[in-house]
Formats: C-alpha cells, sequence, structure tokens
C-alpha cells in the first residue's frame, strides 16, 4: 500500500493480510460499473461526480475503502463490521492516513441488517461491496485447500469471523439480495466478491428467480488466483456489456441480456447516407434526441414504444387532425427506454458500424423492437 498508494498500515498478526492487487481489481470494475450509470447522461462515461459507497465486513485494515479513496478523489465510504478487533485496527489504519473525513467506520452486530443505512445515518449510496467469508465451516474450508493443485502461496492468518460463515457466500448474499429489495430506491448497485465459481451461478439464477433483470457478473485474475464478482441493482440504468458480461463460459441463459445490439453495412457505404437515413426516420419519432456530431453518437430517452405500426397511426391521425405530438424538449420523467447509438468506421473493412447500447430501461421487447427498426432503415436502404 505504501508502495503503490502512499498509505501506511498496521496488520495484525491474527487477521488477514489483503493482497492488494485483487482488491484493486474489484475497485476498478466498481469504477466502471458506476461510472457508467452515474449523474446525468453525458457522452463519456462520468467519473468526476461524488460517491458514496459502503464496505460490508471491512476487515482489519478497511483495504477496500483505502483503495477507493486512493484512486479516486471524490469517493467516500462507509465500512461495517461486526469483529470489534478489526474495528479497532480499520479505525487506526484510517486515522494513520488522515482518512476520517472520507471513511466512517461502524461496528454492528450480528443480529444487524447487512445494510445497515438506518444505523448509518445514510438515507441514499451509490454502491454497496463485500467480499464475504468463502466457507459453511471448518470442514468445507480444510477439504477446499486440500483439493487445491498448487501449495498456498502465503501463509493463511484469517480469523475464524474473515474464513467462516453459516451457509458460506452464497447464504450471505443470498441475505443481501432479499434486504437489497427493501432498499432498491436507496442504492444504485448491490455487489460482492465471490471465492467461488458455482457461487456466482447460483446467486445469478436467485436473482432471476427473484425478478431482477438489471444484473452484471465479472471475474478477477491475478497470478494463480481467480474470484469472480456479481452486482446487481432494482433501478434502471444499465452497464456497459463488457462490465455486465465478463465471465468468458458462463451458462448462457444466466449471462445478463446482451445490452449492446451492433450493425455492420456492406463495404462501400457512404457515411453520410447513414447519418442522413437516421436524421429522416430518428428524428420524426417523438423521442427525445441529443446528438454529438463530433464524436458521431446520440442519445435517444423515450416514454414507450413510439415506432410500432399502431404508434406510428395515431400520429398520423393527430397530424391529419391538427394535432401533431409535439418534438420532446427534455428527458422525460418515466423513461422506457435509454438508448446510445454510435456510429464507427470501420478503416479495414471499408465499412459502417452502428453500435446500439441500451442504457436506461427494464423492458428488454422495448429495445429489441427499437434495434429492428433501426436494422429495418439501415437495411432497407443500403442492402445490394
Amino acid at each position: 500500500m505504501e508502495y503503490h498508494f502512499n498509505y501506511k498500515l498496521n496488520l495484525p498478526d491474527d487477521r488477514l493480510c489483503p493482497p492488494v492487487q485483487n482488491r484493486l481489481n474489484y475497485i476498478h470494475w466498481l469504477h466502471n460499473l458506476v461510472d457508467f450509470t452515474a449523474g446525468q447522461f453525458p457522452f463519456d462515461q462520468d467519473s468526476e461526480h461524488e460517491v458514496i459507497g459502503l464496505d460490508v465486513g471491512t476487515g482489519c485494515c478497511s483495504i477496500y475503502p483505502l483503495i477507493g479513496c486512493a484512486t479516486r478523489k471524490n469517493w467516500k465510504f462507509l465500512a461495517t463490521d461486526t469483529d470489534e478487533k478489526n474495528i479497532q485496527t480499520a479505525k487506526q489504519n484510517v486515522a494513520l492516513n488522515n482518512l476520517e473525513s472520507r471513511i466512517h467506520i461502524q461496528q454492528t452486530s450480528l443480529n444487524d441488517p447487512l445494510l445497515p443505512l438506518d444505523k448509518l445515518g445514510r438515507e441514499n449510496i451509490d454502491f454497496t461491496m463485500c467480499n464475504p467469508p468463502f466457507y459453511s465451516s471448518h470442514d468445507e474450508m480444510e477439504k477446499s485447500a486440500a483439493g487445491k493443485e498448487h501449495a498456498p502461496s502465503a501463509v493463511c492468518t484469517g480469523a475464524e469471523t474473515e474464513m467462516i460463515t453459516p451457509g458460506g457466500e452464497v447464504a450471505f448474499v443470498t441475505r443481501m439480495i432479499d434486504e437489497s429489495r427493501a432498499l432498491a430506491n436507496q442504492v444504485k448497485w448491490f455487489t460482492s466478491m465471490l471465492g467461488k465459481l458455482s457461487s456466482v451461478i447460483t446467486l445469478a439464477q436467485k436473482l432471476q428467480d427473484s425478478g431482477v433483470g438489471n444484473y452484471a457478473v465479472t471475474e478477477f485474475v491475478q497470478g494463480r488466483t481467480k474470484r469472480w464478482a456479481i452486482a446487481w441493482s432494482w433501478q434502471d440504468r444499465r452497464p456497459a456489456m463488457n462490465v455486465a458480461r465478463a465471465i468468458p463460459g458462463f451458462p448462457k441463459h444466466l449471462m445478463p441480456f446482451p445490452s449492446d445490439y451492433i450493425i455492420t453495412l456492406d463495404a462501400g457505404t457512404s457515411v453520410d447516407a447513414v447519418d442522413g437515413a437516421l436524421d429522416q426516420h430518428l428524428d420524426d419519432l417523438p423521442m427525445y434526441w441529443r446528438k454529438d456530431e463530433s464524436h458521431a453518437t446520440r442519445l435517444g430517452f423515450t416514454e414507450g414504444n413510439t415506432w410500432s405500426r399502431q404508434a406510428r397511426r395515431k400520429i398520423q391521425l393527430a397530424q391529419a387532425a391538427g394535432n401533431p405530438p409535439s418534438k420532446p424538449t427534455k428527458i422525460p420523467e418515466h423513461v422506457a427506454m435509454g438508448v446510445r447509438i454510435q456510429r464507427y468506421w470501420l478503416e479495414n473493412e471499408r465499412a459502417v458500424q452502428l453500435t446500439i447500447s441500451w442504457i436506461q430501461g427494464m423492458d428488454q421487447t422495448i429495445f429489441e423492437s427499437f434495434c429492428g427498426m433501426v436494422k429495418r432503415i439501415i437495411g432497407t436502404k443500403f442492402q445490394a
């Protein structure tokens, strides 16, 4: 920590010594997850806004809040732990680095909620994070160690409270999923690192069964060590696809819905012709559009499907009656779908590519319908 971040740490001999790099990977993933779904709707990710996160089970040195504060100047943390010694040493390490104004440590009890926003005096936060104990028992921990292909590269100094929890990490995160429903409007993202790929698979199924349609999965690889993470949100801001779908070979039916739809046109297609077709057809829709010509990008937001045959018929009838629908001048209060359309020129293929990204909404059928409409506009006009 001192070499990379100029932080000082005092670590007790009888608690886990957290490897920094794997923890940093988790923080970087949170950067991408939060940046892409925060604030208003800039054309670039927003990394400058203030962010408040909750670290559940912060450990003896509050490693995640320390790294989070080191990598982002506008990030602040709440941190909890049930172990009194962890609380004491975590507070000492926060004070040692003069971060008391950005990191608040709070001891909780085993009977408290895992996500105790009331006890912490917070109504809203941006994310929660957690690195729960992997194992459900001493027996499971010993069997896991015996089954490893390579001998451990370091001595494990973790206390029982850091290594074992009833039901293991799946039960721990399942409890978080259950608690998260009541905090749906107060927390943007709930996340956890996991020690087993099987746990991610089980929890992704639990999210689907719980009606969560907005979630993300990823893996972290550091040398011989692999860890995984899962995130979910009851809100409708959607992460980038490379953030949400980042586990190779993950069961297809459990992979988050693809939020990017790519259309590649025939070689020789005119960029100006594509832009003209999009302007002609999309600008006529009763949707809010914001364009950035320098980046060949447009953002669109709609209260519903305004491009279906039925919707277009209603517009035509209103126009014939002298009551054409007004063009939205701002993002609707209730967004059914938000999209980002980016146009690229593929130099090697001498071809135009459109990427339609689903950035807001909960109904995938609306997004699929919109993508199909754009494909018809482009395909009909430019196919050979």
